[in-house]
């Protein structure tokens, strides 16, 4: 992982859910719907609990638990009227986790304009088949309920690390806020010509492949945070939680030193714009895919919140640059 990421975002239990593999103490030969392609039944246990609350507004949840299931049980809570999901749909969702043998929240993410969550929906894969079971068969706009057992969700032995024992079931609620089209393939580098960042601005020059090499002017160091876009790309906008593939420079104007670039490594980067420090997502959402962007991030919106950098490349009062290339999104 690049160090500006957010290590939080990583951590998220969906992305755990949706991108391991299944415990290996789970009983991969039961009978479990997990390669279903239909919708998944409702049930009482399910239908038990209150859930209170608008579309894209976080849940009020009331259950009385412990609740237990066999097979994933699914509730629409709120019906949308838009397309409904298919398989291998990639989603963008709000969502909140619970422990339903215990009513504890677990994790909630979402719910802001920059917030949803990418997760696609696959019900021909066993692992952690219950968060798609949960979602098959609905519209966008729908908030739905699953309530999911061990063998569709950890394995028997739980995930400790996210508050779940093992044999505790899984609540399961999601906001499902878009279907992402289909991924254009990434550009291998930008075309046209860069124009001059405003004043105030690092003057930027650039080798033949692109790469660049940042020079800060003299003077004070900027405390506002700032984008100028050099060159204006005419592909897809950038959207809060879209994963984009870029590549970067990133300089630490405190100290003029380059603490991490993919440019020097080689190769671009691909990251969800909600797993990285505001002021990198900031400076990306809204712009367009082929577009190059240079952003000035104040502490408060690098690394200030975090104490600065763990190897000390960054501290809490430095203002950090980047110079980025939007090459496309996943």
């Amino acid at each position: 992982m690049n160090r500006f990421q957010v290590v939080a975002a990583m951590g998220s239990v969906v992305f755990a859910l949706a991108g391991c593999q299944a415990n290996p103490e789970s009983d991969s030969s039961s009978d479990s719907t997990g390669t279903a392609s239909e919708c998944a039944p409702t049930g009482s246990e399910v239908e038990s609990i209150s859930i209170v609350g608008d579309f894209g507004a976080a849940p009020e949840v009331t259950l009385d638990a412990p609740l237990e299931v066999e097979s994933t049980q699914r509730a629409v809570v709120i019906a949308g009227g838009g397309e409904t999901v298919a398989n291998g749909d990639d989603l963008m969702v709000d969502y909140a986790l619970y422990n339903a043998a215990t009513g504890v929240l677990i994790e909630e993410s979402g719910y802001t304009e920059a917030s949803p969550s990418a997760l696609t929906l696959n019900t021909e894969n066993p692992n952690f088949v219950g968060l798609s079971l949960s979602m098959a068969c609905s519209t966008v706009g729908s908030r739905v309920a699953g309530l999911i057992p061990p063998i569709e969700a950890f394995g028997l032995t739980g995930a400790p690390e996210f508050g779940l024992e093992a044999g505790q079931a899984l609540l399961f609620i999601v906001d499902i806020v878009e279907i992402k089209p289909p991924a254009v393939p990434a550009l291998d580098r930008l075309e046209g010509d860069a124009s001059e960042a405003p004043e105030g601005f690092p003057t930027v020059t650039y080798a033949e492949n692109g790469a660049p090499t940042v020079e800060l002017p003299e003077g004070q160091i900027p405390t506002e945070f700032n984008v100028a876009t050099v060159i204006e790309g005419n592909g897809v906008e950038v959207g809060g939680g879209d994963v984009v593939v870029v590549q970067y420079h990133g300089v630490n104007w405190n100290t003029g030193e380059v603490f991490d670039s993919s440019w020097e490594r080689g190769e671009p980067a691909s990251f969800p714009t909600n797993g990285v420090i505001t002021g990198f997502s900031d400076g990306l959402i809204g712009q367009n895919v082929g577009s190059r962007v240079i952003i000035i991030i104040p502490p408060e919106l690098g690394y200030g919140p975090a104490g600065g950098t763990p190897d000390g490349s960054i501290g809490a009062t430095d203002t950090i640059v980047f110079v980025v290339d939007i090459l496309g999104l996943q």
